[in-house]
């Protein structure tokens, strides 16, 4: 967390220090009027700029992964920099709207000021832009509109995923059109300095987002067909695990990694954690899914054996890597799943690592509990299994007491967000290095 963080910090440091190059907050004389043509190309230009690393991010660009420590931690920079775009833009709007709806109020007098100068005498690129600013201005009122609805919509988590994703691929058209606004009315003095260079350089990686994502075409080189081969139902904690086959294409995957699925071309590619360990020699993935919300509720009466799907990946950096010769793994509820695929992959290829698995859960499924205990027997793993109404709630002491040695240890989380938040601030109160906390975040929007 603390990565993307700074990285957000930074690029809004960075802008400002360029624009602060080419621009002063503080115009002389002071007024609202003169403030109000800064402040307005300021907040414009923190709003595209956030938009369009915004759309790069959402390409899934291979190259940051690694650096921005999953794809689950660049997805949450994405929602960071959409809520900085949105906040942004709405000053922006307020500024550049509400200063002329305060004028014709009659709560401000307008200064004067000269004639504007006539587009025609201007010549060259500085009067085709001029010539435009009365569109891009009408325009981006309208793209800002709908550009915040749907910010507003993808924030809120009880808007349905089908719904949001059918209204965020509206986004990329939104965004082009704002690119226009702010390449015509971005000061003309800009273009020829720092942050007029990066502005232009944004916009043209933003746009090429853009027309990528409207095609189809973010994951289109990571994305190989497979085929369902067994479908297995846990009724009492409504979980099925669906294993398929990736004859050809798939170039294998870390234990804790996951992958995008497709089964339906109208519904579209859903994340999922990876429950296998990967073995060239029986190419195949399984995942296990929990009927959570809408989509996965669905899965167990849609999906059959023998039917095709896309999958694409993988993706994450929950990978167990760390070097540290003790861990300490929580996974709740279907949290596990990124455990599993560790534990059989440890099987395979057992290694030195001392390691405590914590599984606390609400049920008790006998097959399920069954095949996690053979699991953690066959990697050497340590199992402590909690189902709430009769082993108690787990928490960040009950962990030091099953695990003496914790402080020597790395901790691995993953499943209910606030849970993992809880657990990794107790724990580093205690004195446990913020780095040595891993937490799959896996919320992608």
């Amino acid at each position: 967390m603390n990565r993307i963080r700074n990285v957000l910090i930074v690029t809004l440091v960075a802008v400002s220090a360029l624009w602060a190059l080419a621009d002063t907050p503080l115009p002389q004389p002071l007024g609202w009027f003169s403030f109000r043509s800064v402040f307005v190309q300021y907040t414009g230009i923190i709003a595209t700029v956030a938009m369009s690393v915004a759309l790069l991010l959402a390409l899934r660009p291979q190259w940051l992964e690694r650096r921005l420590a999953g794809l689950d931690k660049m997805y949450r920079l994405h929602k960071w920099l959409g809520i900085t775009a949105l906040v942004a833009a709405v000053l922006h709007w307020w500024w550049a709207l509400g200063t002329k709806w305060m004028v014709g109020w009659g709560w401000l007098t307008r200064p004067v000021r000269g004639p504007r100068p006539d587009p025609s005498q201007l010549g060259g690129v500085e009067g085709w832009l001029s010539g435009q600013r009365g569109l891009a201005e009408s325009l981006g009122e309208w793209a800002f509109y709908a550009a915040a609805l749907l910010l507003v919509l993808a924030l809120v988590k009880r808007f349905p995923y089908h719904l949001f994703r059918q209204t965020h691929r509206l986004m990329p058209v939104v965004y082009l059109v704002l690119a226009w606004h702010a390449l015509v009315l971005t000061k003309i003095d800009y273009w020829r300095q720092p942050i007029g260079w990066v502005l232009a350089l944004l916009l043209l990686a933003g746009s090429i987002a853009a027309v990528l994502a409207l095609f189809g075409r973010i994951g289109a080189g990571r994305r190989v067909p497979g085929t369902i081969e067994a479908l297995t139902h846990y009724p009492a904690i409504d979980v099925l695990e669906s294993r398929i086959a990736l004859p050809h294409g798939w170039p294998g995957h870390a234990a804790g990694q996951f992958a995008f699925v497709t089964s339906d071309a109208r519904e579209g590619a859903h994340p999922y954690t990876i429950a296998s360990a990967w073995n060239p020699d029986t190419p195949g993935i399984t995942f296990i899914t929990k009927a959570l919300g809408d989509h996965t509720s669905r899965l167990r009466g849609r999906l059959k054996v023998g039917m095709p799907v896309t999958v694409e990946g993988p993706y994450g950096c929950f990978d167990f890597e760390d070097g540290k010769p003790r861990q300490v793994w929580i996974g709740a509820g279907i949290g596990i799943t990124p455990f599993i695929a560790r534990m059989r992959q440890l099987a395979d290829r057992p290694q030195a690592t001392v390691i405590d698995l914590f599984h606390p859960t609400a049920v008790h499924e006998p097959a399920a509990i069954d095949k996690l205990e053979a699991d953690a027997r066959a990697a050497g793993v340590r199992l402590h299994l909690l189902v709430s109404g009769k082993h108690g709630r787990l928490d960040a002491e009950r962990i030091r007491a099953a695990v003496p040695d914790w402080a020597a240890a790395s901790l691995w989380f993953c499943g209910p967000p606030r849970f993992g938040q809880a657990l990794r601030r107790d724990f580093l109160e205690q004195g446990l290095a913020p780095r040595d906390f891993h937490q799959e975040l896996f919320e992608m929007r």
